[in-house]
């Protein structure tokens, strides 16, 4: 097996590779104005969309799609952003939008900006699943370290604050509403999903991206390939990934399982042959996949997480990752 090692030549060029897909952002840089906007998806239910890009200063590290619906006994907040001006914002722009309170917040997955927004909903029960939270308690602080680091001024003020509350895979009502909420894994150890079950919007988290490579510092492809057949795919209408575009059809789930599947066996090809990172980012990668959001950084960052597990599992003679 040949050293592994990342040519700078290789590295620059993918880091300088523009999503063909991303647009200018929607924060103000200046006045450091998420500029967050609520779009209903059905009566009671918004969406707030992120970009669809990568972290950076231009974006105030608004990357994610949240969400929010009303039931009639108060306003749940599904996740709540990448900082605490964010979730300052999101929370004043509920206000602006329905007169009900606050009284929920649900996480669907342990990664920063679905929970860095925390610090505005100090006052309310903040949900997640005990692997979740966990992941949370784990990684917070690299989070913070890492998004000041990659955004600046828009993180002032940002400390982690965990979520305080329980919660499981089965029914959940508040007031008028019931959610169904399924636990799968893969893209990390612990991905929620929440289906309205009165409008049948879905709220897929990182289960699902649509125009855009995935992430995966936590990733487990088999796992994850397997949630997405489970997805109940009768029971939404509209799917909310937590990056790109919402969708009123399955785009997403199949970009996704296409990407992983094509990412998963070039990956196993590469380490069968003996090739050196630098040999697996030189090779092509189809034009599909390098016109989505994000590919200058993710598709490094994908490559650097999951080439060791097949090394590795070469080396053991066929181990499973």
């Amino acid at each position: 097996m040949k050293q592994t090692t990342i040519s700078a030549l290789v590295l620059g060029l993918l880091l300088a590779t523009a999503s063909a897909l991303a647009g200018g952002p929607r924060a103000d840089e200046k006045t450091l104005d998420y500029r967050l906007q609520a779009r209903a998806l059905a009566p009671g239910v918004y969406v707030v969309e992120g970009d669809n890009d990568d972290f950076s200063r231009a974006n105030g590290c608004n990357i994610i799609n949240t969400g929010f619906i009303v039931t009639g006994a108060g306003v749940v907040v599904v996740n709540t952003g990448p900082s605490r001006r964010y979730g300052e914002q999101l929370r004043a722009l509920i206000a602006r939008t329905t007169t009900e309170p606050v009284v929920e917040v649900i996480h669907l997955n342990l990664h920063p900006d679905y929970f860095l927004g925390n610090q505005a909903f100090a006052d309310v029960p903040r949900r997640a699943t005990t692997a979740t939270r966990e992941g949370m308690a784990r990684e917070g602080k690299a989070y913070e370290d890492n998004l000041y680091r990659l955004c600046g001024d828009w993180m002032k003020g940002t400390e982690v604050l965990l979520p305080d509350a329980p919660v499981a895979a089965g029914t959940w009502r508040v007031g008028a509403r019931e959610f169904e909420l399924i636990e799968l894994a893969g893209h990390t150890d612990s991905d929620l999903v929440l289906v309205d079950r009165a409008s049948g919007v879905a709220f897929v988290g990182g289960l699902v991206f649509v125009d855009r490579i995935p992430t995966t510092p936590h990733a487990r492809i088999d796992r994850w390939l397997a949630s997405l057949d489970a997805l109940p795919a009768a029971r939404w209408r509209t799917l909310v990934p937590s990056h790109g575009p919402v969708r009123d059809d399955a785009l997403g789930v199949e970009q996704t399982r296409r990407y992983l599947t094509w990412l998963d066996q070039h990956l196993a090809r590469a380490a069968a042959a003996g090739d050196d990172l630098t040999d697996v980012l030189a090779a092509p990668v189809p034009a599909e996949f390098r016109g989505w959001a994000a590919f200058g950084t993710e598709y490094l960052r994908n490559v650097t997480h999951l080439y060791p597990g097949h090394e590795r599992a070469v080396l053991q003679g066929g181990a499973s990752r």
